[in-house]
């Protein structure tokens, strides 16, 4: 079908448009290149998971201090003013200060003191001697600290797996535009193609008709990947610890996937099988067991008695504070209070179903960290086997494309043959760029799951880009 002089008018005044357009518009602000290595800085400085658990930590932290109060003395300052006609508070305050009289025993006197005034100053020190439930609180609350500090660091870990998946994510989204780019150039072409053959007479119109189809098909697909590349960014940037919105028009990842040589160079082989290495998450359980057991310990500790010794230096003056003559007193004090009601039966029992659970919890860190290593290894090996089997399909397709092209210019074949081998040369160019991030993403899982820091893989920064020969990142097949 050729187009009528009224669509020509009107597709040159729209390019005139669009041209005056672009010539008045702002230009846009170049923005460096997003590497894996500064995504994942970034995530550990700002991300939202990894914020809070620093929180949590702080927080452990300073709990972890409070047990002290039963450890380490207690020094405190008293001051204090008394004005008083109570017969025992005035002889007192009197006798304090140092100034009772042979008067002051006169029976009128003592039932009916004059007003008292007394200004009492003092410097107390309390030292706790044995405590056993403080120091049991301590140790409970040193493991609990320890615990919280290997989650956050287990939280990191898994924060930047998470990063390298939702990095890639959105380069393997911009990839997939570049290749259905080049596909529906492609499929428009063998549409003019086959509408040139049928104004020859060579074909019926039906060829032209279903490779218009076909590359309707391949612009609704690429009008998809188009919106997930916008969502992949969105998606890196809340990973990022930014706004969906806002901070993903400042991310500029690149274009294409390391290449299927980079990425074996990378995850060599004995990824899979490497020694497995402490894990942050089983540490973490296995010091939030000992931190249970040790609160229960505390609890059953607050039925021994407690020793506490004491020393106080005191003045009494009725003019100033600090004045007058000081006077001491030590002191040990012994309590024990064998039931003092529910509360410590209570906490008893709490705490030792507390210790239950963190048992129950560190058994399962333990079976479940197995079972990532198998699953971890499995996953690796299957996609470095997919990775090899689509590199050779890439390679296949192009060719058989190739091949179906040039007899269906000759004759030989027919339109659904041509189409069918533009289908799967193009959807082995998406499988291929889609085995790649399977290994990348596999490949942090399972550096995870030994014990490893995934932040490795940003090596694959180097070569970001390249395309090894055996590597297609665009199935351009523009024939005429």
């Amino acid at each position: 079908m050729c187009p009528s002089d009224a669509d020509v008018i009107m597709s040159r005044h729209q390019r005139a448009l669009l041209l005056l357009i672009s010539c008045f518009a702002p230009p846009q602000r170049a923005l460096a290149q997003l590497t894996l290595s500064a995504a994942l800085h970034q995530a550990d400085q700002s991300a939202f998971a990894n914020r809070i658990a620093q929180s949590a930590t702080a927080e452990k932290r300073a709990q972890a201090i409070a047990p002290l109060n039963g450890i380490l003395p207690n020094i405190r300052v008293e001051a204090g003013y008394v004005r008083t006609t109570d017969p025992i508070g005035a002889f007192g305050a009197t006798l304090r200060q140092r100034s009772i009289t042979q008067a002051d025993f006169e029976p009128s006197h003592l039932n009916y003191p004059g007003a008292i005034a007394n200004y009492q100053g003092g410097i107390v020190v309390e030292q706790p001697l044995l405590n056993a439930d403080a120091w049991l609180g301590r140790r409970a609350a040193l493991r609990a600290s320890d615990a919280t500090r290997a989650s956050e660091s287990w939280t990191r870990l898994s924060i930047r797996v998470d990063v390298v998946r939702a990095y890639y994510a959105t380069v393997l989204a911009a990839e997939r535009v570049t290749m259905l780019q080049a596909a529906s150039r492609a499929a428009r072409a063998h549409e003019a193609q086959a509408e040139s053959m049928v104004r020859q007479g060579v074909v019926t119109k039906s060829d032209a008709l279903l490779a218009g189809v076909r590359a309707g098909d391949i612009d609704a697909q690429l009008a998809e990947a188009h919106g997930n590349v916008m969502t992949a960014g969105r998606q890196l940037a809340v990973l990022l610890g930014g706004d969906d919105a806002a901070d993903a028009k400042d991310i500029a990842a690149p274009n294409a996937l390391p290449s299927a040589k980079h990425i074996r160079a990378v995850v060599q082989a004995d990824t899979m099988y490497r020694d497995v290495l402490p894990r942050a998450d089983v540490d973490a359980s296995a010091r939030a067991l000992e931190a249970a057991r040790a609160d229960a310990l505390r609890a059953r500790a607050t039925y021994l008695p407690r020793i506490n010794s004491f020393a106080r230096y005191d003045w009494n003056s009725p003019n100033h504070l600090y004045g007058g003559d000081g006077n001491w007193t030590v002191g040990v004090m012994a309590t024990w209070n064998p039931f003092a009601g529910a509360n410590e039966i209570s906490g008893v029992r709490a705490t030792s179903a507390r210790e239950s659970s963190a048992r129950t919890q560190a058994e399962a860190a333990n079976a479940n960290g197995r079972l990532q290593l198998e699953q971890t290894q499995t996953a690796l090996s299957v996609a470095l086997t997919r990775l090899e089997i689509s590199e050779r399909a890439v390679t296949q397709s192009a060719e058989a494309h190739r091949i179906v092209a040039r007899k269906y210019e000759g004759g030989l074949a027919s339109v659904t043959e041509l189409l069918d081998a533009q289908t799967a040369d193009t959807e082995s160019a998406l499988a291929f760029a889609q085995a790649r991030y399977t290994v990348i993403v596999d490949a942090a899982e399972r550096l995870l799951a030994t014990g490893r820091d995934p932040a490795m893989l940003a090596v694959l920064d180097d070569s970001s880009s390249a395309v090894d020969g055996t590597s297609r990142s665009t199935p351009d097949r523009d024939r005429q």
